[in-house]
């Protein structure tokens, strides 16, 4: 019996071994493509357009530079680059998580490696710069769920925590057309990836 196909052709003809998967075969326009396509919160969010992640992870690199203003330009990089792997796993909530269990966690970690060496990253981060840029993360989960996903602001403080004020103040969840959205998030690589030493 042949052994079920693990790996995906990608748009820019690339195809990516999910087992195996080598930086050699890693795209931006694939990652920004995937993931400007891939809906937060399992698409249940208010207004006319899914949340994409591609719009979450520009959000979060955001956060983090504004958090770390004086940081290497190559953890910004790693902080849009937070939830590339979703581009060919798609955007798993929590809960769904824990009922596939480590086998999802060692999936994503084979990806991100890939990613990171692709880029020029260490294939893992410090995890002090990880730990901050999870912060980011979850101020943003925080923002996403009180504008878009219908949580009260005291539901989203006890699942997330309430973030300083001083960080959310005048951000703004924007909805917009997955293309845009991809645009901008391969424009945002290139302006980081070019200042990364």
């Amino acid at each position: 019996m042949p052994q079920p196909r693990a790996w995906q052709r990608m748009l820019s003809g690339r195809r990516l071994d999910l087992l195996d998967p080598s930086p050699l075969d890693i795209e931006i326009e694939d990652i920004a493509h995937g993931l400007a396509f891939v809906a937060r919160w399992n698409g249940q969010t208010r207004g006319d357009h899914a949340y994409s992640v591609a719009e979450h992870s520009l959000l979060v690199e955001q956060i983090f530079g504004e958090m770390h203003p004086k940081t290497d330009t190559k953890w910004r990089l790693a902080a849009l680059l937070h939830d590339a792997p979703e581009y060919v796993i798609g955007d798993m909530i929590s809960p769904v998580k824990a009922a596939v269990g480590p086998d999802y966690g060692q999936l994503d970690d084979r990806l991100t490696a890939a990613i990171h060496i692709r880029f020029g990253l260490p294939a893992v981060i410090p995890a002090l710069i990880k730990k901050q840029i999870k912060k980011a993360d979850i101020i943003s989960a925080w923002l996403e769920a009180t504008q878009i996903a219908g949580f009260s602001e005291n539901e989203a403080d006890k699942l997330f925590g309430r973030p300083d004020a001083a960080i959310v103040r005048g951000l703004e969840i924007r909805l917009r057309p997955p293309l845009q959205v991809r645009r901008d998030f391969t424009a945002r690589h290139a302006v980081l990836l070019e200042k990364t030493p």
